[in-house]
């Protein structure tokens, strides 16, 4: 079994440091980085691509709302055009950022309450998997496992990958618990190990309300800003290699 293990990076920006992307770069295989419009700036992201080349880790655009304030994590009513404009304008630079220092663009995570957005609106989804596929048609798309902005992103013609979440709790309609809402965020170690040992073992989650919902893993996110991510991704590469599963990024997956 080969599975991939993510976490979205390069989001400190300013004088404002987030998150520990030194350290944790060394357990992942894909590393989604911020494009600027939610975190990140230029700097912060060449840094980041450097060290995900050092480390051989694949390079993924995590383009999100311009929120900087609400770290993106705050919905916005967007036109299609300017949706689309959007994605263009941060996946483009991304990818030429990567270009320009000697790597290649693996795929693309929509970031927050833009990611969350996109899992109920089929047609959003279409126009961000269009802008997607204008800019490099062999781009990955990572979303939300069984939700309609993968079968979105397919139907444009890309490849596309179920992410499941170590750090984050279930609803039982397989959506994300809203972080507003207690418990919607996990912090304790044992429970991560837990939940991503069922998600790949039984292909199944336990939702908020203790119902057993199904659940497809072929990348595993960690997020950068989670106080415990550098633990979480240590632990993760370390219990998922003892059980035999080879971590290799997503390129690696049979799409």
């Amino acid at each position: 079994m080969i599975i991939d293990l993510n976490s979205d990076l390069g989001e400190s920006f300013g004088n404002y440091s987030i998150g520990n992307d030194v350290e944790v770069m060394k357990y992942i295989t894909s590393a989604n980085i911020a494009c600027g419009f939610h975190a990140g700036d230029p700097v912060v992201i060449e840094k980041t691509i450097k060290l995900a080349l050092e480390n051989k880790v694949a390079i993924g655009a995590h383009p999100g709302y311009p929120d900087l304030i609400g770290f993106g994590r705050r919905s916005m009513k967007i036109r299609n055009e300017e949706l689309s404009s959007m994605i263009l304008y941060q996946v483009s630079a991304l990818k030429s950022m990567t270009e320009a220092l000697g790597g290649k663009l693996a795929h693309v995570k929509p970031h927050g309450a833009l990611y969350r957005d996109l899992t109920y609106d089929y047609q959003q989804s279409i126009i961000v998997a269009e802008a997607i596929y204008k800019i490099d048609p062999e781009l990955i798309f990572v979303g939300l496992a069984n939700s309609k902005m993968l079968r979105a992103a397919r139907e444009v013609g890309l490849k596309a990958v179920n992410e499941v979440f170590a750090d984050r709790t279930y609803n039982d309609d397989g959506s994300l618990v809203s972080r507003l809402q207690e418990g919607a965020v996990i912090h304790d170690e044992e429970l991560c190990l837990k939940q991503v040992n069922q998600m790949i073992t039984e292909n199944t989650v336990q939702s908020i309300n203790g119902n057993s919902i199904p659940m497809q893993a072929d990348t595993i996110c960690v997020h950068g800003d989670n106080s415990k991510a550098l633990e979480f991704v240590m632990n993760l590469n370390s219990f998922l290699s003892k059980k035999g599963i080879e971590l290799k990024s997503m390129k690696s997956l049979n799409l």
